[in-house]
């Protein structure tokens, strides 16, 4: 900002300094200040709907190319594999009474379901009971870790299906036997990625908890604890997902009501529509699953977990 500095001619003559003559302009100036800045009114932006394309066009069309898939496969289908309005039609009638019950062997899908989640929910809170602490022991004590690593790795690529006669000879049930095969299936991703993350954690924590002399309560609860919760989270998406897919084969094999044995008992009497609703039906309960599990792990997480 420039301000010009006037003279007095007077003075000029007399020989004297003259002060600036400044009252004048910087009251004005001032009184400009003060006054409230108008705004002109902005105008509005077109609303952008280039979201709405980029969300929901890409699943919708991939949708269509799976019916579309699927139509071409029943018309060419020699074996009468139906046709998705035929799937649709069963699927309004199954859905109709889906918590019907005419014996242990005839319920309606419903009540397989909740038989399912049932089991699953035991197997996967036994898993995570028992997979949790071990990978906090295993990922903060090197000695547990050199012990433990050769037995994950031997053991975790067992097929699922290989765990259950193991588990029909020791608890004499096919009910313990497919909560057995969800657990032994279940607590390896969490022992892992739990133990990754203690592994992971900075070792400038290690040793400020070193000079401040904390316990090791402390050091898990104050320390560990929230920085290996990404980790775990992901752990438990991944174990999750493992105990939904050992839970529909485990029930292929033993029976008793639930979504696999209803797979299988379909097939039995070659009706193909209630087994494709029955794959449509396993998936999303799985998406349900993952879905929930994302939403809690971004609410108690800094970061987003993403599928």
């Amino acid at each position: 900002m420039v301000s010009a500095v006037f003279h007095s001619p007077l003075d000029a003559a007399t020989g004297q300094v003259a002060a600036p003559v400044l009252a004048r302009h910087v009251a004005p100036a001032a009184a400009l200040a003060a006054q409230p800045v108008r705004k002109e009114p902005e105008e509005r932006a077109p609303r952008d709907f280039g979201w709405v394309w980029l969300r929901v066009l890409p699943p919708v069309l991939g949708l269509a190319l799976l019916v579309l898939v699927w139509e071409l496969v029943a018309l060419n289908s020699s074996n009468g594999f139906p046709a998705p309005a035929a799937v649709w039609q069963q699927a309004v009638t199954v859905f109709s009474d889906p918590f019907y019950s005419k014996g242990p062997n005839d319920q309606g899908v419903g009540w397989n379901v909740l038989s399912s989640l049932q089991r699953v929910a035991l197997g996967f809170g036994l898993a995570a009971a028992v997979g949790i602490p071990a990978g906090f022991a295993i990922g903060r004590f090197g000695f547990l870790a050199r012990m433990f690593n050769p037995l994950i790795s031997l053991l975790r690529p067992v097929s699922p299906l290989a765990w259950l006669p193991i588990g029909l000879l020791v608890f004499k049930g096919a009910n313990p036997a497919a909560i057995w095969t969800i657990f032994i299936c279940s607590i390896w991703p969490m022992i892992i990625n739990t133990a990754v993350g203690v592994q992971r954690v900075p070792s400038d924590y290690m040793n400020v908890a070193r000079v401040l002399n904390l316990s090791e309560w402390k050091i898990l609860t104050r320390i560990l604890f929230p920085a290996v919760l990404p980790y775990m989270l992901t752990g438990v998406r991944l174990a999750v997902g493992t105990a939904w897919l050992v839970i529909v084969a485990a029930e292929m094999l033993t029976g008793g009501v639930g979504i696999g044995f209803w797979v299988w008992d379909e097939w039995n009497n070659l009706n193909v529509a209630n087994i494709i609703i029955a794959i449509f039906v396993i998936g999303i309960v799985g998406l349900v699953l993952e879905f929930t599990l994302i939403r809690i792990a971004t609410a108690f997480t800094f970061e987003e977990v993403k599928a």
